[in-house]
């Protein structure tokens, strides 16, 4: 896997720095850069390459759900994990209509978080348990939407059945393929054909997908 850039939006500088420092070594991070604002952050984003972002909501002057939807229509390859204290319902969905790949407690273990952001940047999503609920009722329908829903065929494969599950749970493409004892390469392959199988465009619509209809 290469290695990645990360930038860090926070405007508490003491926080700011223990993000910092957590990533400091990661075997898997090569830049870390810092901004105590949305605006700041822009400008970075327009001058270096940044593959992942971690940004917090309670930002000066732009706050972070309009930072993150910015950033999506410069470059909507970055990964945006956004890191907060809230977990209103609004700010939960304004924050992933505005774009963000996962969301997660300030209150997170250090370590998870590194994990987090490795699974990101491979094309996982992550939903803190304390907000995963706001998102499954958002996305929830009427018995009888769901009912016909789940009389559509999406035939999947045992294996792509069992790759969708994991998908559900978190897990990056790295991640299941090591658990399946498969290549990455056979693991995309598979996440290809769930998508096109499922009609949706990304693995977060996959996901949410299965939730909602029960597909797994």
């Amino acid at each position: 896997m290469k290695k990645l850039n990360i930038l860090i939006v926070e405007d508490h500088e003491l926080t700011r720095f223990g993000l910092k420092t957590t990533f400091e070594g990661v075997d898997y991070v090569e830049d870390i850069y810092e901004a105590e604002s949305a605006e700041t952050a822009i400008n970075l984003i327009n001058n270096y390459t940044i593959d992942v972002v971690i940004m917090d909501l309670g930002l000066p002057k732009m706050n972070g759900i309009e930072a993150t939807k910015k950033i999506h229509e410069l470059n909507d390859n970055i990964k945006i994990i956004i890191l907060t204290s809230h977990n209103d319902e609004h700010e939960v969905l304004d924050s992933l209509k505005a774009g963000a790949n996962a969301y997660c407690s300030k209150e997170i273990n250090p370590q998870r978080l590194v994990q987090v952001v490795q699974s990101v940047a491979d094309g996982a999503a992550w939903f803190d348990p304390n907000v995963a609920h706001i998102v499954l009722k958002a996305t929830t329908h009427s018995p009888a939407e769901i009912s016909e829903e789940n009389r559509k065929s999406y035939d999947l494969t045992a294996r792509e059945a069992q790759i969708l599950k994991l998908m559900t749970e978190g897990y990056s493409n790295m991640e299941i393929a090591q658990m399946l004892v498969i290549s990455i390469n056979t693991t995309k392959a598979h996440v290809a054909n769930i998508l096109q199988k499922l009609e949706v465009d990304d693995r977060l619509q996959a996901a949410l997908k299965a939730l909602k209809y029960k597909i797994v």
